[in-house]
């Protein structure tokens, strides 16, 4: 069996990892054994809070379609039920848009859900 020498493939990989770790303070970007620590927990950080902006942002536009359903006199759960009473399919990343670009367009679906509260 004829040896293996191991030196091109451990300088590709040393490579990627600090291609990755470009940016890093200290010896984070230059040395290969805390560069690639400092690369896993990065890319752990990354996964996990790819999923917590979707969590961060419906927060956002509860928010907004909240302030926006109070200036027209309901809450936010009375909105919400509201226009799923009158059958309106928006998300809330719709209704958040139309609440701050499209004011008068807001205010007809809140209008359509006080009217299926029994409001109007």
């Amino acid at each position: 069996m004829a040896r293996v020498k191991r030196g091109v493939t451990a300088h590709a990989r040393h490579k990627k990892v600090l291609a990755l770790a470009k940016g890093y303070r200290g010896r984070g970007h230059s040395a290969y054994r805390i560069a690639l620590e400092k690369v896993e927990k990065g890319l752990q950080y990354a996964y996990r809070d790819r999923r917590n902006r979707k969590r961060d942002f419906r927060g956002l536009w509860i928010q907004r379609i909240n302030a926006a359903a109070r200036e027209h006199g309901l809450t936010y759960s009375q909105f919400m039920h509201g226009i799923k009473l009158a059958g309106i399919d928006l998300d809330r990343k719709v209704l958040s848009d139309l609440a701050i670009r499209e004011p008068d367009a807001f205010a007809e679906i809140v209008a359509g859900a006080q009217a299926a509260l029994g409001q109007a």
